[in-house]
């Protein structure tokens, strides 16, 4: 996390001033919106959408973008595991990210408090959202082509193939780089030109705008998610408008070491340490002096439609809400519960534990001592969270009632709960 200190005042004075400024950027920034009609879309952004939904362009035939990344589950992972492969045989090691609300992200680089931000995947290792969509398609883990060549020549055979060649030329195929980095370039401008990838209509904007309250938990879980001693949760998930008026995306894009556990199935096995480098290993970062710093760190997502999530975390190593804000709760206070032993961080290679956040709350009690946050308090932050879902996913978060039910009780019994496998890199 990268806190800054904030005055503290009350509850009832922040969320009124909230209101008051979220209303009025949000008014100014909906004015300089496009029309939100799918037809309005520019013929590249309309190849992107084609593009993104054709399984043909990989090696096995069954596997597309929209495969790994379902709009009904906010252009996220549906299973939180995912395929790939020639025929789709491969495993990865990196939970599959939602690809909502990335469009004004910049590419990688240290601010100028000299700290790492922005960059896409885990690692932050693609510059733009063209470089980004670019990826799956030659990862053996997950599309799988041999080569450039390959995309280009299933994609000439698309039945779309006679639209690429209108707005790209009729020569396009005899020039498989253009073809190609044209191709990813049209999944760019269908990502930020069609708005199901930034909507701006959940709970939380609407209160925003003055158009709705939030229920006593909810109202609870969004004081704890700004209090410094408590959830401190704004320190990384920023919750302001952007400096043009655009509504908060819950991320400051930045990178963090969070300790996180091993996935169950992994310590089954009896691997010791999550030995995924992270930042450290990325081009941008790995041939500096201080690289060793930024190992084991990976960068902060999005919390919109974070109550749709089907794995949390860079390895899915917790599958519910829940398990991961009790994590971050009492990571610290309860090793055990999260590590099967009573040693703090045991899942972090030795080598990587003096990077990981231990300064900032929820963080930095000893085991034994009073977590920051109580089981009320827990349930409270779930229940804010749930605010930031999409008005198109609204429903869908409501049928996931009953799991999150199950995950309540297991977590209310400090049971961990059991996690898949996991098989995509990103």
């Amino acid at each position: 996390m990268r806190f800054v200190p904030v005055r503290r005042r009350t509850v009832w004075l922040w969320l009124l001033t909230a209101i008051v400024l979220g209303a009025v950027s949000w008014v100014v920034w909906q004015k300089r919106q496009p029309p939100r009609d799918d037809a309005a879309l520019s013929p590249q952004a309309r190849l992107g959408h084609a593009v993104f939904h054709d399984r043909s362009l990989s090696a096995s035939g069954q596997q597309s973008c929209a495969t790994c990344h379902v709009e009904e589950h906010g252009h996220a992972s549906a299973r939180g595991i995912e395929h790939g492969g020639t025929q789709m045989q491969a495993t990865g090691e990196r939970n599959t990210p939602s690809l909502r609300y990335l469009w004004r992200n910049s590419s990688f680089h240290f601010d100028e408090e000299g700290k790492p931000n922005g960059g896409f995947f885990w690692d932050g290792r693609a510059d733009t959202l063209a470089a980004q969509a670019a990826e799956p398609f030659l990862n053996p883990a997950e599309m799988a082509n041999a080569d450039k060549a390959s995309v280009v020549a299933k994609l000439s055979r698309a039945n779309y193939a006679r639209e690429f060649e209108r707005v790209y030329g009729a020569h396009i195929w005899q020039q498989p780089e253009q073809a190609f980095a044209a191709m990813t370039q049209a999944l760019a401008s269908y990502q930020t030109e069609d708005p199901a990838f930034h909507r701006f209509d959940s709970l939380f904007d609407q209160v925003t705008q003055g158009k709705a309250s939030f229920n006593p938990a909810q109202e609870r879980g969004w004081a704890l998610f700004k209090d410094p001693e408590k959830g401190n949760c704004m320190a990384c998930h920023t919750a302001e408008p952007a400096a043009n008026g655009s509504p908060p995306l819950f991320t400051d894009n930045s990178y963090d070491n969070l300790g996180v556990p091993l996935p169950v199935h992994l310590r089954s096995q009896g691997q010791r340490h999550d030995n995924d480098a992270g930042l450290c290993a990325q081009v941008h970062v790995r041939e500096r002096a201080d690289a060793k710093n930024y190992c084991g760190a990976f960068k902060v997502p999005s919390l919109r439609n974070v109550a749709l999530r089907r794995a949390f975390f860079h390895n899915a190593s917790l599958q519910q809400l829940r398990e991961v804000v009790a994590f971050y709760a009492t990571r610290d206070t309860d090793p055990q519960r999260w590590y099967g032993v009573n040693k703090a961080l045991n899942d972090v290679k030795p080598a990587y534990r003096a990077n990981v956040n231990r300064d900032e709350a929820p963080y930095g009690q000893k085991p034994g001592e009073q977590p920051r946050l109580n089981e009320q308090d827990i349930d409270d932050l779930v229940a804010f969270l749930h605010t930031l879902t999409d008005a198109d996913l609204a429903a869908r978060a409501a049928s996931l009632a009953g799991s999150t039910a199950v995950a309540n009780a297991a977590v209310h019994a400090a049971a961990p709960v059991a996690i898949p496998k996991v098989v995509t890199s990103r």
